[in-house]
């Protein structure tokens, strides 16, 4: 996973550019070179492990210039719009189950993005017409033991989970298709999730005899109520994206022709939002379980003082009186 965005080498995408990428990044072949056709590749040599290649693929131009990161073994992938990057979940011959070796992956991304200010919004979802499927836990996908012991891979779920948790900056799931099992929990990881007509929803593990998992006792219970969650999970129904929005799992449910836009919009909101503002809120309200009224109501005092200081209050408050948008630093 990138770690940092150290100088980069520009390569022509002509003749010639997969040997040239293979060979800064130590491989003889990348496979997803000719299928993603950029007009440019850049290699990251730098930042590469030497057990994985990485490229980053610049497509098209202007103020939407679109990057995608793409692993010789894409399982995840990543581009940015804009101010909004994506997590996108890139399996989809198995609706984008994660394998094994794909867990540490994710945890990376979202700790990347948790140490990257300039990114606002965060958006989540998976290649083609599905969302995630859950864990790869077949022989081809690792296996549940792909890291040696169960319970050791078991943990590199569990720290991938927490670190999308721990992301200070907004988090929308932009989900279609199937979303059940640890995809269902990633998605409602999220802050916002926003959803196709035809999604599909499960807390799926009791169908696999499996017990829940992937932060999945925590946080459904918590978005539906206890009773609510039992029912999903001991159940393991399979419901349709109107019922997962009337029972809370999802925010808004829109036909799939609007999805993309409908995201777009959302994201966008929150990007153009007050990054420091956001993020309080988001924690506070992350934090209102665990907490009494009167710390909730000290906590809310500490971080509205921190924003009576900050530039962009100050800036909202200009805006109010000169009736006009205004525009926010994260200052």
């Amino acid at each position: 996973m990138l770690r940092a965005r150290p100088r980069r080498s520009n390569i022509d995408a002509s003749a010639g550019a997969r040997d040239e990428v293979a060979r800064i990044v130590g491989y003889e072949a990348i496979e997803e070179c000719d299928a993603l056709a950029p007009e440019r590749v850049r290699a990251l040599p730098e930042c590469v492990p030497p057990e994985r290649g990485v490229l980053e693929v610049l497509a098209g131009g202007g103020d939407q210039e679109a990057v995608t990161y793409a692993f010789v073994d894409p399982a995840l992938q990543q581009q940015l719009f804009g101010d909004v990057p994506t997590v996108t979940l890139a399996n989809p011959p198995k609706r984008n189950a994660i394998p094994s070796a794909a867990w540490p992956e994710l945890e990376g991304a979202f700790r990347e993005v948790a140490a990257r200010p300039d990114d606002r919004c965060r958006v989540g979802t998976g290649a083609g017409d599905d969302f995630c499927s859950g864990a790869d836990v077949s022989p081809a996908g690792g296996g549940a033991a792909g890291a040696g012991h169960p319970l050791r891979f078991m943990r590199t779920v569990a720290a991938a989970i927490d670190a999308l948790h721990a992301v200070p900056q907004p988090v929308v799931a932009r989900v279609a298709g199937v979303c059940v099992g640890a995809g269902l929990n990633i998605a409602l990881a999220c802050d916002l999730v926003v959803a196709s007509a035809d999604a599909r929803f499960s807390q799926i593990f009791a169908r696999r005899g499996l017990s829940i998992d992937a932060g999945g006792s925590w946080v459904l219970p918590r978005t539906v109520g206890l009773l609510k969650a039992k029912g999903l999970a001991l159940l393991a129904d399979i419901i349709p994206a109107d019922e997962a929005e009337r029972v809370g799992l999802v925010t808004r449910v829109v036909p799939r022709a609007d999805l993309d836009a409908a995201v777009d919009e959302v994201a966008s909101r929150l990007a153009a939002g007050p990054p420091l503002a956001l993020s309080s809120t988001k924690r506070l309200l992350n934090q209102s379980a665990k907490v009494t009224r009167s710390q909730a109501l000290e906590a809310e005092a500490q971080a509205q003082s921190v924003n009576f200081g900050t530039r962009d209050t100050a800036e909202a408050m200009r805006a109010f009186v000169e009736r006009r948008t205004p525009s926010f630093e994260g200052r």
